[in-house]
């Protein structure tokens, strides 16, 4: 099925185009005007710069010369070389382009036909779930020499890379805002793909050739399968982005992967000139988007090493360069300078290993306040609380901090101000001490007022962040966790691979009127009872965490054991509102369905019983003792039974001691009435019942541990069977 796709502005391509066409007249934006505005939003436009349309650069413009590839890109005097390195990536595979780029056989120029061309061109970029198609003309910045002012093809004739990169401007509010940024986030906008940041542990890389080798797997496996990559090394505390190491590799600048190669090299003898002996060696080409390969290290242009292999020989074994851009580089050299490596897997491609099929799931959802909060936003209440510092070091994998060559800044997540006052300067955010009297006045009254004005802003927020707030920052503020949006799935049968990924809505469109930042977010999965049907009310088990970032896209791959889980997308602080897109990837079949009720509905002839009074949890640990000494153990499962309800386990294979760590939740209409549980043994034709237990539980405890000897059943056979378990009950059904 073709995917929907979305108007940008509520501009159509077609009908845009058909009216200039009518018109007779070259199209011209009005939404994104040839104008500063378009440009930047901090500084002026540099002296000379002119909008010109392709026409006017050369005589016979083209949108692609012979054809797209990777080494047609040259970053320009932009600092978006996250942007471009992932341009590049995108340009290697056809199938991907020709998403970006619709219809490009009808937007080529046709020079037979110029009453045809109407100066619009369309490109599509995949946001939060959907395909959205943007429009733009086909004026393009030209600096005072004449030359392009940012991103353009090595043929002069050429304009595909310089449109879309106008295209994605507009997306994004002005050129300015393209300035420093994730790859990660390019390559999704891209490609729909699903961003892995990997970040890379240099010292074990070298000291430990089996991690080398497993991750030279990795990423071959990934290039095979079609998969997008780039690198980049993350400057250290006190290093200058962009600043050049010895071997010519650029700290903060993002590289595109273009071919990972295990070859085989001879060793050449000086006195026949033939090779003998062989070795296998792990390559990586990489590609700069300055269109520069100033890398000088070991298989560098004109090296030493490249006398080991004969022209003839480079061609058949794939070891070609097809651009100055370009550059080869030995996979031990490359895990002794990288520090980050960005994986985007065409999930929509199915490739994400060989022969296996992945299957997405997907929600969108919101962090919002409780409806008594309306009308007044956590942005409006609190201009100055930033998300705190998550580490010591805030650089992201796969993160470029790029601004214009020259003023270059490294983005960080905000440090929270906890005493109001100035900037955060040295010392860890600690203030500075005034010594003048009277300066130490004004900064204490101004610590003051700003320490009451937040001490308002939070009993306001205590008084109005009830359970209806789907808001409620990262688990380490256990009052609000709970209030964040909740979704819920199963893994079923055996253990399976489960990829999960938390987008949030793009906000560089806001930086040119001061926002713009991104929400640090994550998310948390908890395991939680096999029959819940409503949302969690405690934090029993965590089963896994993500990381939290200042990042569009947080990805996390874990194996879970079956069972039903939570899993709850949060920002880092809370009171943080917000859109996202929340994605699971498993080779079975998920359903991912989100909680919204606090309490599970009631069916039709429920409606007419009893109420339900107490709600009880029973988690059942573990059983032992099922099997006598030099005997096979049985097949064992357990079932579980309170009122109308009956919940069973898995079978447990020849195991006379199962861990079943199986909990479940019951909303009673009978608290007197006792719970069982039973434990029986599966065979070929019946089943045999090995004992069993009762428990009775109290209207109101927490975490009663109790081991029930079984009776009846086999239990009296010569073994004593016992089993473990937890019980908690409340009067209050929303408890538990």
């Amino acid at each position: 099925m073709p995917e929907r796709v979305c108007w940008f502005q509520g501009q159509s391509y077609h009908k845009l185009k058909r009216a200039c066409l009518q018109r007779g007249k070259l199209f011209k934006d009005p939404l994104f005007p040839p104008s500063a505005l378009s440009l930047f939003y901090k500084r002026a436009p540099p002296p000379g710069l002119t909008w010109k349309r392709p026409r006017e650069l050369c005589k016979d413009p083209h949108l692609f010369v012979d054809r797209i590839s990777t080494w047609d890109l040259h970053q320009g005097s932009l600092g978006n070389c996250w942007m471009v390195a992932a341009t590049s990536c995108l340009a290697s595979e056809p199938s991907l382009w020709k998403k970006v780029i619709p219809d490009h056989v009808e937007q080529e120029w046709k020079p037979k036909r110029p009453d045809l061309y109407a100066g619009i061109f369309h490109f599509r970029f995949w946001r939060l779930g959907r395909w959205t198609d943007v429009v733009v003309d086909d004026l393009l910045p030209v600096s005072e020499d004449g030359t392009l002012l940012f991103c353009r093809s090595a043929t002069p004739r050429e304009f595909w890379s310089s449109l879309l990169e106008k295209a994605y401007a507009k997306l994004n509010g002005c050129y300015e805002a393209l300035e420093g940024g994730n790859t990660a986030e390019a390559l999704i906008d891209f490609t729909g793909g699903v961003s892995e940041p990997l970040c890379l542990d240099r010292e074990a890389l070298t000291l430990h050739p089996d991690q080398r080798r497993a991750l030279f797997q990795t990423l071959a496996k990934a290039h095979g399968c079609k998969a997008l990559i780039t690198c980049s090394i993350r400057p250290a505390e006190g290093e200058r982005v962009e600043s050049v190491l010895d071997c010519g590799l650029v700290r903060g600048h993002a590289y595109g992967i273009t071919a990972v190669r295990k070859v085989r090299l001879g060793k050449r003898s000086l006195l026949t000139g033939r090779c003998s002996g062989t070795s296998r060696l792990g390559m990586v080409r990489m590609r700069n988007p300055w269109g520069t390969a100033d890398f000088t290290g070991p298989w560098s242009q004109g090296s030493q090493q490249w006398k080991q292999v004969g022209r003839d020989e480079r061609e058949k074994m794939g070891l070609i360069v097809r651009d100055v851009g370009e550059f080869w580089m030995e996979f031990e050299d490359f895990c002794r300078y990288f520090t980050d490596v960005v994986v985007c897997r065409l999930v929509e491609r199915a490739l994400l290993w060989p022969n296996t099929h992945w299957r997405e799931v997907r929600c969108h959802g919101e962090w919002v306040p409780s409806p008594n909060t309306t009308g007044a936003t956590p942005a409006t209440l609190l201009p100055g609380r930033q998300a705190s510092n998550l580490g010591k070091n805030t650089a992201k994998p796969g993160e470029v901090n790029q601004t214009p060559r020259g003023d270059r800044k490294e983005a960080r997540l905000g440090k929270r101000r906890r005493g109001g006052g100035g900037e955060g300067g040295g010392g860890g955010g600690r203030e500075k001490v005034a010594v003048a009297k009277r300066g130490g006045e004004k900064k204490t009254k101004r610590k003051e007022e700003s320490v009451k004005k937040e001490g308002e802003v939070d009993g306001w927020w205590d008084k109005h962040m009830d359970k209806r707030s789907r808001c409620g920052g990262c688990i380490n503020h256990k009052d609000t966790f709970l209030h964040n949006p909740q979704f819920m799935f199963e893994v079923q049968g055996k253990e399976d691979e489960v990829l999960i990924c938390l987008q949030q809505e793009d906000r560089r469109i806001k930086r040119k009127d001061g926002g713009g930042a991104n929400l640090p977010i994550g998310f948390e999965v908890l395991r939680v009872e096999v029959n819940r049907l409503s949302r969690v009310q405690r934090v029993v088990e965590q089963a896994a965490s993500s990381v939290y970032m200042d990042s569009r896209s947080v990805a996390l791959r874990v194996t879970l054991v079956p069972g039903r889980y939570a899993l709850l997308p949060t920002t880092f602080q809370p009171r943080a509102t917000g859109r996202f897109l929340l994605r699971l990837f498993s080779h079975s079949h998920l359903r991912l369905s989100e909680l919204r009720q606090e309490l599970p509905a009631l069916s039709v002839w429920q409606c007419c019983l009893p109420q339900s009074s107490v709600v009880t949890t029973v988690h059942l640990r573990r059983a032992c003792g099922l099997s006598q000494p030099k005997q096979t153990a049985p097949d064992v499962y357990a079932v579980i039974c309170c009122e109308d309800d009956t919940i069973r386990t898995r079978v447990f294979k020849e195991d006379g001691n199962p861990e079943f760590n199986m909990r479940a939740i019951f909303y009673r209409r009978h608290p007197d009435a006792h719970i069982s549980i039973k434990l029986w043994s599966r065979g070929l034709l019946w089943d045999t019942l090995l004992g069993g237990a009762r428990l009775q539980t109290g209207d109101s405890e927490r975490e009663r541990s109790q081991g029930i000897d079984l009776q009846g059943g086999q239990s009296h056979s010569g073994y004593q069977g016992c089993i473990y378990v937890e019980t908690s009950s409340s009067k209050c059904l929303t408890d538990l």
